[in-house]
């Protein structure tokens, strides 16, 4: 039944503890180890903002305030340093966002052995009560600074809370919220970098979408080719049997260079293409677009205009075309509010093609940030295509999307 006591004695196995509790504390300190290689790994954040007015404003608003509190007050200790320091520091408001983790050294280290001279000298406090704006600096370091700058960073911003509170305690709740107080905006711009590299995250995945869109039908369209010039090249050895010249020659290279481009393409497209079936129906074009019309509906109404030459569009540009006119359309059916009509026109010129689709709808009711991911989409394809695109409310009524495209794609 069981084990005795000498074969326990005996047996050199290890014996395994299954304690379920002790998996989980294992498990979870796995799992913060982690995370806390992962943040420490975090790159800054690229491209921060310069100095704008705002920051200068900034300054302008802090150097007067602290100077005249210096002069106002009459508990301040060492009045020269009092003044000086904040004085000094409010200039790191301007370079809080390019060098987050500099300024987090000098303002919080300053802080620190500000505190430390009346802990040690038993006398009164000697800042003053402006300088309370350095938290703002802590937000800008989870904002724009690298997992290493933050982890440097907090080292001073803790050192300087200890200090205040030793040279100051009145109590543990005091002690508590300081604490919150100063720590608060560096979860704030940790939650408001999250959010921005997810919807940049987003972004980018719209655009790789569209961008594998794009070369699907590019696909589409050279193979259509490169097809045609394999069977002619076929066709040629035909009538070079018959005729032997030096053409048969050239014919036989055409006809393998051709079925090795086309192997590249269906390679490259294997690659892009997602675990979906691919379409096997043409690719839409703008004579397609009336039946766009017809889906919509009632309301709004719909009414195209095709003026001018649009018969020598490349394939690809009259399926962006398409594509552009249906997501514009699209939109208007689902956000114009009280539309009751959408206008598209499109022009074909001697080199380009205008696309413009208005609608007659509310813009007043529209957000401070309007731009979704379908025109993000839409402004994508028009610029892989060599064209341009933009989208916004109408000074009258409505809201208007202007595309301009080249009839042929540029070869660079």
């Amino acid at each position: 039944m069981g084990r005795s006591l000498t074969s326990l004695m005996t047996d050199r196995r290890p014996i395994l503890w299954t304690d379920p509790r002790i998996d989980l504390v294992l498990y979870a300190g796995a799992v913060t180890i982690n995370l806390v290689r992962r943040l420490y790994a975090e790159p800054r954040a690229p491209d921060p903002p310069r100095r704008v007015w705002r920051d200068w404003v900034l300054v302008g608003v802090l150097v007067p305030t602290a100077i005249l509190e210096g002069i106002f007050r009459d508990d301040v200790a060492w009045r020269p340093v009092a003044v000086a320091l904040p004085v000094g520091l409010a200039f790191t408001m301007l370079w809080r966002r390019t060098q987050p983790l500099a300024v987090i050294m000098v303002a919080f280290g300053s802080a620190a052995l500000l505190n430390l001279v009346p802990l040690l000298s038993g006398g009164d406090p000697v800042g003053l009560d402006t300088t309370v704006f350095i938290v703002l600096l802590p937000y800008s370091l989870t904002r724009w600074g690298s997992g290493r700058d933050t982890a440097i960073g907090l080292v001073f911003i803790l050192a300087a809370v200890v200090t205040g509170l030793s040279s100051n305690y009145t109590g543990a709740a005091d002690a508590v919220f300081a604490t919150l107080f100063v720590l608060f905006p560096v979860l704030l711009g940790g939650l408001v970098r999250f959010a921005t590299t997810a919807h940049q995250r987003e972004m980018n995945e719209v655009k790789l979408k569209e961008r594998e869109q794009l070369a699907r039908e590019l696909h589409d369209t050279v193979a259509h080719h490169v097809s045609a010039i394999a069977v002619r090249a076929q066709a040629g050895r035909v009538l070079a049997a018959t005729d032997p010249t030096a053409g048969a020659d050239a014919l036989e290279v055409i006809e393998e260079e051709a079925s090795r481009t086309l192997d590249e393409l269906r390679a490259m497209v294997r690659e892009l293409r997602d675990t979906s079936e691919p379409a096997l129906a043409p690719q839409p074009g703008v004579a397609d677009i009336d039946r766009l019309a017809r889906i919509v509906g009632d309301a709004p109404l719909v009414e195209v205009d095709l003026k001018g030459q649009l018969d020598d569009l490349a394939p690809s540009v009259g399926a962006a075309i398409y594509r552009i006119a249906q997501e514009s359309i699209t939109n208007a059916v689902r956000h114009a509010r009280h539309a009751t009509r959408v206008d598209i026109e499109i022009v074909g010129d001697d080199d380009c093609v205008r696309l413009t689709v208005h609608d007659d709808g509310d813009t007043s009711s529209v957000g401070a940030n309007p731009v979704g991911y379908g025109l993000v989409g839409m402004a994508e394809r028009a610029t892989l295509l060599g064209g341009s695109f933009e989208a916004g409310p109408s000074p009258e009524k409505g809201w208007t999307v202007h595309a301009v495209l080249p009839k042929l794609i540029p070869s660079t």
